[in-house]
Parts: structure tokens; sequence; C-alpha cells
């Protein structure tokens, strides 16, 4: 007789996880809060569907905080195994100039899920939707919508962080963890926008604008990429792939300098050498020679007095290293994912809760955190076929 697992979440660690669950072994079943599959995966698309990022194993493992966590994941599931996968359901993909890898040109978010939820079908699992976490009983069996008992051999939750809570991603499940005695970490937002106080003068001309391959730094992190100017302050992948290390530092000192670096293409000296060869004017020379855009121009003089502004070497090491007050996070619903949520001290290196045997924990729910661009939606999948792989090994 086949063993039963339920999956309690219906995003993209849990559509991986039965899709790699041997369905000759187990009946598996999907509960899902809301109407349908895969909601926050559907959110991810807009704007651009990043599905994995194409780079050495090595490289892409120092993409997350903690490291090393994810390495067994990564390394049993890695993004060239992703790309194979979805060419085998029939979604191809293609490297960007970014790197990032995306679905082929005029294949749609909801394609992508489609296909994949049809796989599911033709393996025979079932999906019941509507059916929400809200504690355990006495038992330490799954309770759902207040009253129904989860009965299955295995029982993985995949319930997501807390941001975006129209997709069902709330972080409801913290509290219910909490008191069963299980080591839960705050849900901070990350890959979000960050406030700066930008002056009405400057936020009124370049509201929106975007500052492109520039580099920020914060405690020798850097990241490269472009942000946007916002009423709110900044966002971007330059500044989302940094809220680690921001978050710490709006804990610890109520705010965070970072550094912009406006030209990471040129050093020092050549930049300086640069702005000297040129007999145009300081602010001619910064936008024709040095080819740098209105609104940093704006924040240098907004910096700099009028001496330091006309002399090369102060204005390039300011252009080089810009400093920047951040001193709050947005809000944690209109972030793109969240850091915190169920400590991995909780689980073992197969997932499984130390203090709940046969119960595991997969995806956003647990508390690590990547940059976009791909990342995210990696690490959720890999983590699901990693589990896959081991309860399929339990049984044979």
């Amino acid at each position: 007789m086949r063993k039963k697992v339920a999956i309690i979440g219906g995003g993209t660690s849990a559509l991986f996880l039965a899709s790699f669950l041997d369905t000759d072994l187990f009946e598996v079943t999907i509960y899902e809060k809301k109407g349908s599959l895969g909601r926050k995966f559907l959110v991810a698309g807009d704007g651009g569907f990043n599905l994995t990022y194409s780079e050495s194993i090595s490289k892409f493992k120092s993409r997350y905080t903690p490291t090393e966590f994810l390495d067994p994941a990564l390394d049993c599931f890695s993004s060239e195994d992703l790309r194979s996968w979805l060419l085998s359901i029939g979604i191809p993909t293609f490297v960007g100039s970014s790197r990032r890898v995306f679905p082929e040109s005029g294949i749609k978010p909801i394609e992508v899920l489609k296909a994949i939820q049809e796989h599911l079908q033709s393996k025979g699992v079932q999906f019941l939707f509507n059916k929400t976490f809200t504690n355990w009983d006495q038992d330490q069996v799954p309770i759902l919508n207040s009253e129904e008992r989860v009965e299955a051999d295995y029982v993985v939750f995949a319930l997501g962080g807390a941001s975006w809570k129209v997709t069902g991603s709330d972080g409801a499940w913290h509290k219910s963890f909490q008191k069963q005695g299980l080591d839960v970490v705050p849900f901070s937002a990350a890959n979000c926008a960050y406030k700066v106080q930008w002056s009405e003068e400057f936020i009124d001309k370049f509201e929106g604008e975007p500052l492109k391959n520039l580099s920020i730094t914060i405690d020798r992190k850097k990241q490269k990429g472009e942000v946007v100017i916002t009423k709110f302050g900044i966002e971007g992948n330059a500044i989302y792939g940094l809220s680690p290390e921001i978050q710490t530092r709006l804990q610890s000192n109520k705010e965070a300098k970072v550094y912009l670096d406006f030209k990471p293409m040129l050093d020092l000296d050549q930049l300086v050498t640069k702005m000297k060869s040129s007999k145009s004017n300081t602010t001619t020379t910064l936008k024709e020679k040095v080819k740098l855009p209105k609104a940093v121009i704006a924040l240098l003089k907004s910096k700099l007095s009028k001496s330091e502004f006309l002399d090369e070497e102060k204005l390039a090491i300011y252009i080089k290293s810009f400093p920047l007050i951040i001193t709050e996070a947005a809000e944690i619903d209109e972030a793109i994912s969240t850091a915190g949520g169920l400590s991995l001290s909780a689980v073992d290196s197969n997932f499984e809760l130390k203090k709940m045997p046969e119960q595991f924990c997969i995806g956003e729910m647990l508390d690590w955190n990547a940059p976009t661009g791909g990342f995210l939606i990696q690490a959720c999948a890999s983590q699901g076929v990693l589990l896959a792989q081991h309860l399929n090994k339990s049984i044979i």
C-alpha cells in the first residue's frame, strides 16, 4: 500500500516536491489555502519571469544567506537541472544578457504553472483548495480550517513567508509554530524598497529615474545592477541583494549607510584622468565624458561644496563612493520576499522538524534569504527536489 504525503501549501517548493515524489510509492495531496496553486509563483512573473540564474555553482551558492545551508539542495538540483526539467515538460528557456533565465519568448508565467500542474495531474497528485493550516491537535496532527485533521504518513509544510498577503503568503502560521515550541525568527522585509530622505527639489525632478550600471557596497558586501529613485527612497536589484546587511544595520543602528559607485567599470585614477583630459566645464564633462545621468550629477552637487565639485580628485572620490543613508525598510507586505520564519535550527539536513518526526518544512517559510534574479525560485525548487529524493529513498 502506498504511503500518504500531505503537502500543506501550493507554492514553488510544494510543486517541485510533488513533481519529484515517486507516486508509485506515495499518494500525494497538496492542500492550498487559496483557490488555485502557485499564486506567488505567478506574481513573481510580473515584469519578467526570472526562473533561475546561469553561473558557476560555487558562485551561485554564495548568493544565499546563510551560506552552506542550501548547498546540498543546490547540488541535488542545480539551475541547469531546473532548465532541463522545464524543457522535459514543454517549457524551453533561454539565458538573457544579465544571465537571468527566462521562459522562451511568448511563454507566459501562467503557461509555465499550467505545464507543472498538468505534469502533477498526470502523476495522480491530488489538489484540495481553500484549506488553511490553523494548528495541531493534542496528538501533533495538523489541523486545517480549524477542524479538519490531516491524516498522512508524512506531512510537509510549504507555507511561505509573509509578503504579498494577497497570494496567501501571510505568515499567519508563525504563531502556531511558536506555540508548539518550535524556534521561530521574526519576519523582516527582504528584496524590498528602502527609505531615503530625498530633498523635495530632487524628488520632484527625478522620481522614477533609473540609475543603471552602478554598484552598491555595505560592510564590504558589493552588489552590481541598477536602482530606481522613488518618493519613498530607492529600489532595484542593486539594493535588494544587500538586504541582509542593511536589515542588520537598521536593527542595531536605526539606519544603514551604503556607498554608491556610479562608475564601477573605472578605477579612481582612470576616472580622474578622464575628467582632467576634458576642456569642458565640470557639469558638461560629467554628462558627456563620464556619461553620468542628470540625477547623479544633481546628487553630487547636493553633497559637495562648489570648490569640492570643481576639484576633480575630490569629485572622483564621491563618484566612486557616494554615501547614502537608509532609515527604514518598506512594509513587509510590499517586499518581494521575507527573511525570518522557522529557525534553521528547528530542522535537520532533510528539513525534518527535530521535535516532530515525519513532519517537514521547506521553502520561504525557513529563515534564509536570497537576492532577486531567479535565486528565490531556484532555492525553493531545489529544496522540494532534495526532500522528494530523501522520501523516495526512505521507502525503497
